[in-house]
């Protein structure tokens, strides 16, 4: 006899790990006689209705696939798409189809964006969990979330191969790295990389002081450099917002070059070494998660069916140390985890001779 109905959404970005989160839920729930449906294409699935049936034959297999059975999207309940309408509040859909379907919860894996559209679909009079993914590792109250190991892996990796042909042709190879507005992503994969300078959004940087450790290199007789660049690093004028030139924005911005794009023109300008661009982009969302991730994501997925048995809703299922920890929707949503100025990587990086620009 079946005891609850679970429905189940990926949404935002994908990432390495939403299957074996899908299936660390479906398959802990089922052996607890809770059934599961699983939504499609995220809220939009929940609103329009459309859903399977998350059994085990639909569990079976999926826990070394990359991206997300259900699909994904990146569509707000309470601000959707909805063609000549324009935006429409389908919060009322979301609650209609919840109560259709005699859902006791709705679990949404998704980031920091997922976690404030699960709160507002609980202040609806929803009972929700949420489960922590994002290449980005930029989810408040979590140690990590699901999907950034596999990315860092698959950026440090990118950062190994370059090595070799940097060095072939005495070049500068600026590697753009994901991570949104946080560094752990670029920083992680910058030191496990080797990378000779890091710049992440937390440390605005100098491209004086960038040219000068690249050149620094060359003096010694290293005539290369691997600079591993977060897409949301900025130079320190930018920062402060000040409008003045600056020799990162010694000109007018284009809207079709990149930041990365941009520091290696204006570095091989003040070094006078060729520099190439390498951008990872969605490469690092995608394929096969990690064994780290893999298990990180069950971990949580059988943690979240738990609570779900003891009716514990309202919460973000965290990972703290070696132990999961329920955290309260409300301290969640609106909140980011960036890399604090005195993390221990940052120190290591530091003492290891890595600049920051800084």
């Amino acid at each position: 006899m079946v005891k609850k109905i679970v429905g189940l959404l990926t949404a935002g970005g994908d990432c390495p790990g939403l299957n074996a989160a899908i299936r660390g839920v479906g398959k802990a729930a089922n052996s607890l006689d809770i059934q599961v449906i699983g939504y499609l294409d995220g809220f939009r699935g929940l609103v329009e209705n459309r859903f399977i049936r998350l059994d085990s034959s639909r569990l079976s297999g999926i826990l070394t696939v990359g991206g997300t059975i259900l699909g994904t999207s990146r569509d707000k309940p309470h601000k959707m798409p909805a063609g000549k309408l324009g935006t429409v509040d389908m919060r009322p859909f979301a609650v209609e189809n919840y109560e259709k379907q005699h859902l006791d919860c709705l679990v949404c894996l998704g980031g920091g964006g997922t976690a404030k559209n699960a709160l507002r679909l609980q202040k609806e009079g929803l009972n929700v969990i949420t489960l922590p993914k994002t290449i980005d590792n930029d989810v408040w109250g979590t140690d990590v979330t699901f999907g950034f190991d596999t990315a860092m892996a698959i950026a440090t990796e990118a950062i190994d191969r370059l090595h070799s042909t940097a060095e072939s042709h005495h070049r500068v190879i600026v590697v753009e790295i994901m991570g949104h507005n946080a560094g752990w992503l670029a920083l992680g994969s910058g030191v496990a990389g080797g990378a000779d300078v890091i710049l992440i959004p937390e440390i605005p940087y100098d491209i004086d002081k960038v040219a000068d450790a690249v050149l620094h290199r060359s003096y010694i007789g290293k005539r290369f450099s691997i600079v591993a660049m977060s897409e949301g690093a900025m130079a320190a004028e930018k920062a402060k917002g000040k409008k003045g030139k600056s020799a990162s924005d010694d000109d007018e911005e284009s809207p079709f070059e990149s930041v990365s794009m941009r520091l290696a023109r204006n570095l091989e300008t003040l070094t006078g070494l060729e520099s190439r661009v390498t951008s990872l982009g969605h490469l690092q969302r995608g394929g096969a998660p990690s064994p780290t991730d893999r298990l990180l994501a069950t971990r949580l997925g059988t943690a979240c069916a738990r609570l779900i048995e003891k009716g514990h809703y309202g919460v973000m299922v965290a990972i703290r140390g070696d132990d999961y920890v329920p955290i309260p929707l409300e301290e969640v949503a609106g909140e980011r985890k960036t890399v604090p100025l005195d993390h221990p990587w940052v120190e290591s990086a530091r003492l290891v001779g890595t600049s920051f620009g800084d």
